[in-house]
């Protein structure tokens, strides 16, 4: 059975409540990130947890219905997204990871692709990396989504990201760091 994308927002969660459930730690603070799908057919705010930020991972732009910060970082479908070893994955990584580094970013943000799995699952992949949360973890929280997850392709893409100071040479990880752990 496919994904309802008429019905708000797919595989909506705050990524810190589920890391806790997972690891029994919090290790990311709890409505600082949320991940999901398309936001086309949210219909209130309220539907989305109030988040102040949306870092829009899809080709087309989301309905600026809201009140809040809109970020758009398209890539484009020919690019297998999960091969994080490309130059282009590479660099696109660098710019959404960039925006956690300006102090005006308002959280909570929602990261979001039309599915909430694949373009989602490997950006918070690398924010999670970047935390230093272990793989088994990140790999458990990627598989919570519904729709086709594939372990293996997720796996492939945090072993491109391995390390991560080199992998994320364009970016200040100390103030990203600072910035998603805030209260």
């Amino acid at each position: 059975m496919g994904l309802d994308y008429t019905d708000g927002c797919v595989n909506f969660r705050d990524v810190g409540v589920f890391i806790h459930l997972i690891s029994g730690n919090k290790l990311l603070p709890e409505q600082r990130i949320y991940r999901g799908g398309s936001i086309d057919y949210v219909t209130t705010h309220k539907e989305i947890d109030h988040v102040k930020s949306v870092i829009n991972l899809r080709n087309g732009p989301d309905p600026d219905e809201f009140d809040i910060d809109y970020l758009h970082f398209p890539m484009s479908n020919k690019i297998e997204k999960y091969d994080t070893t490309q130059k282009e994955v590479r660099v696109w990584l660098n710019k959404i990871i960039g925006a956690f580094e300006n102090p005006n970013l308002r959280f909570p943000v929602l990261i979001h692709c039309l599915s909430g799995k694949d373009r989602t699952g490997i950006v918070i992949a690398a924010i999670l990396l970047i935390l230093g949360i272990d793989k088994k973890i990140i790999i458990e929280e990627y598989l919570l989504s519904d729709g086709d997850v594939n372990e293996e392709l997720i796996s492939m893409s945090i072993e491109g990201m391995k390390n991560i100071d080199e992998y994320f040479n364009r970016v200040d990880l100390v103030k990203v760091k600072e910035q998603l752990l805030k209260k």
